[in-house]
């Protein structure tokens, strides 16, 4: 991660902090964005519909660099993709700045719209 997208996250965080709390962490980012693209609103979630989320998260976020193409939405209006290609193999370093990259552009991207 260069400089400029060092301070591009660190604004993001502080920006997500004042509306969300301190010390939102990269999950809560996750969960944030997961919870967003189901567009149900906040809600209970069970342990396995959180993990869902997170996945949703995910693939929201790697699908504009080609590794997933969204199908569509089941009848309980959850979103699904296809794996396009799997990732290479990354370092847990080099993942966290894959998804940290991934998740400036995601807010670029939503920065009109409201968040939950």
């Amino acid at each position: 991660m260069d400089e400029a997208e060092k301070q591009e996250w660190n604004t993001l965080l502080k920006k997500l902090e004042v509306q969300f709390g301190e010390g939102i962490g990269m999950e809560g980012i996750l969960l944030l964005i997961g919870i967003q693209e189901l567009g149900q609103g906040y809600r209970k979630f069970t342990k396995d519909e959180k993990l869902d989320v997170l996945h949703i998260a995910i693939c929201t976020l790697l699908e504009p660099l080609g590794y997933y193409t969204y199908k569509g939405k089941d009848v309980q209006g959850w979103p699904h993709w296809d794996a396009v290609t799997t990732l290479p193999p990354l370092k847990s370093g080099e993942q966290l700045m894959l998804v940290k990259q991934a998740v400036i552009e995601y807010f670029k991207e939503t920065e009109e719209e409201e968040l939950i």
